[in-house]
């Protein structure tokens, strides 16, 4: 990591636990209860192995936490007096941000919501949005940041949900990686009836109430909407899918429009045949006279042809 985005080291020290205050750019925002109690037993044991990372806010007149949030928490809980601490220099905002960045790479995931909100100061302060750039800068990987985004796309209140401190309550980042390609789809935005804020809360509510097998499920409503756009039938696909929101008994095949899933078998086949019909016309035989499996899975498809045509009564010319 560049010299520039790394904060200088003073030294270790004891810290009075009562004058430390969490980082307000840490991206780990949520501690779950279950994995604290691991760590608050190993502390009451064996104590604090790994002295935490601070540094002094002068603005603040006050010691902030740069690495070890988790073990504050419990070094609290258990009534430590003070923690061991590495003081290093007081960051500037992106030194802080990337410095937290770089530690993720080495720990556990972190929940994306908060990682995304961290992400979003990083590129104001940087005014950087490139997914190559930020990923190049944070450690993430570019498709994380990528998700990151889509996350930061969706009002507060959905945000909120993410970052709901009991895990049970909590709603995961993934229904809304996966159902946001379908709130932006270009089909589907120009449908009179669509509002993206009332149709997220509609997929919520049928989610939550087991109306969809998975997150996954909006996979396949994009794959419905994307057949009827190909087959011209979006009108009839925007008809389906406002009642697919508003009725929360209707199955996902709701939205399956026959003729448009036919359409798109027929466009398959065509494409395969027509394929096909280039790379036989184009062989010359004599080259592959010895090849006896090719030759074997031709006249086994020339049968096949031959039974597809006869069930609708047409002849091979």
């Amino acid at each position: 990591m560049p010299k520039a985005l790394t904060p200088g080291s003073v030294g270790v020290k004891a810290i009075p636990t009562k004058d430390l205050e969490p980082n307000p750019h840490n991206p780990r925002r949520l501690f779950d209860p279950l994995p604290l109690d691991t760590l608050r037993e190993s502390i009451q044991k064996v104590g604090i192995l790994v002295p935490l990372t601070v540094y002094w806010a002068k603005s603040r007149k006050t010691w902030i936490i740069l690495d070890g949030q988790r073990r504050w928490i419990c070094a609290k809980d258990l009534g430590l007096r003070s923690v061991p601490a590495n003081e290093v220099a007081e960051p500037t905002i992106v030194q802080n941000i990337v410095t937290m960045f770089q530690i993720h790479k080495l720990r556990e995931d972190w929940e994306l919501m908060p990682t995304a909100l961290t992400l979003d100061v990083l590129m104001d302060a940087l005014e950087e949005r490139r997914d190559g750039k930020l990923a190049e800068l944070t450690g993430l990987d570019r498709a994380v940041v990528a998700r990151c985004k889509k996350l930061l796309s969706f009002p507060k209140k959905y945000q909120d949900m993410m970052l709901d401190p009991d895990p049970r309550k909590r709603v995961k980042a993934d229904f809304f990686i996966e159902l946001y390609p379908v709130i932006h789809d270009r089909a589907v935005t120009k449908m009179e009836w669509f509002k993206p804020d009332s149709f997220t809360s509609k997929m919520l509510k049928r989610y939550n109430d087991g109306g969809l097998k998975s997150v996954t499920d909006f996979r396949k409503v994009k794959q419905y909407i994307n057949t009827a756009v190909k087959a011209g039938k979006v009108k009839v696909m925007g008809s389906r899918l406002e009642e697919f929101a508003d009725e929360p008994r209707l199955p996902l095949e709701h939205l399956a429009i026959q003729s448009a899933v036919l359409s798109a078998r027929i466009r398959e086949i065509t494409q395969a045949a027509t394929k096909m019909e280039t790379l036989l016309r184009n062989l010359v035989a004599m080259d592959f006279y010895a090849e006896e499996d090719l030759w074997r899975r031709l006249e086994r498809l020339m049968q096949l042809i031959r039974v597809r045509l006869g069930e609708v009564e047409r002849r091979v010319k």
